[in-house]
């Protein structure tokens, strides 16, 4: 079975990679290599791929690469992925997100290939009060610039099931975290700021709330679907462990032994979603799958390979300075 995907030197997909070759599979990995692109996380299986560096909205360069590699399924995991940097510029979201799904979604029919995993998000549902749960049939009310732009993607996918008969399957997981993610998303950001004694900004006053997914299971559940799912369905995929933003930052600081006063609390993020929660009965019931790792596990991994992987952290700090003084005010 050959494999084409997208996004994969990117920090979920290149998971889900590493985990392909271990599983057998021929694999083709595609990346624009953006900032949140690095070759770095897919050294370790570098002799066992192939590897192009393209962009997902070359429809040329794509058609190229479907030719020549003649994929049977393409599993689409490129994506501009982070909040704050769409409140700042939308436009590179509705270009990869948006027009880059579409080339490969009308590559995909031309091809006639046998499956399509078309990976959304959680927050295409937008977001919750204390109570209730989102299950595959709610309906979509994304609320930036970012989620608006996956629900776009989603949409398409299914769109493009419904008129063409294109195999498709939508996958909406919950935020991940674990090793190789890039230190601008929450837990990466905690962990280097307190190594190095800095204050740690915190949105509003940290009580909103994300079900947090380590990474490894969210690429084994792909697999999953990939085998079991059905042509045509939506399959959420959570770890149903929520915690609120502020006990992320307390685990972490408990870890590493430094104090809570390194909190700073910051304006809160335009728009700034309360709750995600994933009912996951679904995938528990048509699939036999579940998260395995307990989110206190997973942030003691996560940290250890901070730890061990400094160097790494350090050479993407440079690019990051100037960003955080926009977005932490």
């Amino acid at each position: 079975m050959k494999l084409l995907v997208t996004g994969g030197a990117g920090f979920i997909g290149s998971e889900f990679v590493r985990q392909a070759v271990k599983r057998g599979f021929d694999t083709t990995v595609v990346d624009k290599l953006t900032y949140a692109g690095d070759l770095e996380r897919l050294k370790s299986v570098e002799d066992k791929i192939r590897f192009y560096k393209a962009d997902i909205t070359n429809r040329e360069f794509m058609e190229y690469i479907f030719k020549t590699e003649k994929p049977d399924i393409v599993v689409h995991w490129a994506a501009e992925s982070h909040v704050d940097r769409s409140i700042l510029d939308a436009s590179p979201f509705v270009d990869a997100n948006v027009k880059g799904t579409q080339v490969l979604l009308d590559l995909s029919k031309e091809s006639n290939i046998r499956l399509f995993v078309n990976i959304a998000t959680d927050e295409v549902y937008g977001e919750l009060e204390e109570k209730g749960q989102f299950y595959e049939d709610t309906p979509l009310v994304p609320n930036s610039p970012y989620s608006a732009s996956k629900a776009a993607a989603d949409m398409l996918g299914r769109a493009y099931y419904r008129t063409y008969g294109l195999p498709v399957i939508t996958v909406r997981p919950s935020n991940n975290y674990g090793w190789w993610q890039y230190p601008e998303k929450l837990i990466p950001v905690v962990i280097i700021k307190a190594l190095n004694n800095e204050p740690i900004p915190v949105y509003g006053t940290g009580e909103n709330i994300r079900e947090w997914l380590f990474v490894s299971d969210c690429a084994e559940a792909v697999f999953e679907i990939i085998q079991k799912g059905k042509i045509g369905e939506i399959y959420n995929v959570g770890s149903g462990q929520e915690k609120r933003n502020i006990d992320v930052v307390r685990t972490i600081l408990n870890i590493l032994g430094k104090s809570e006063d390194l909190i700073e609390f910051v304006k809160d993020r335009p728009g700034h979603d309360f709750r995600y929660s994933l009912n996951t009965e679904k995938i528990k019931k048509e699939i036999d799958w579940q998260a395995k790792i307990k989110f206190e596990e997973g942030v003691e991994k996560t940290v250890k390979w901070y730890l061990d992987n400094m160097d790494w952290v350090g050479r993407k700090l440079k690019y990051l300075k100037d960003y955080w003084g926009k977005v932490y005010k």
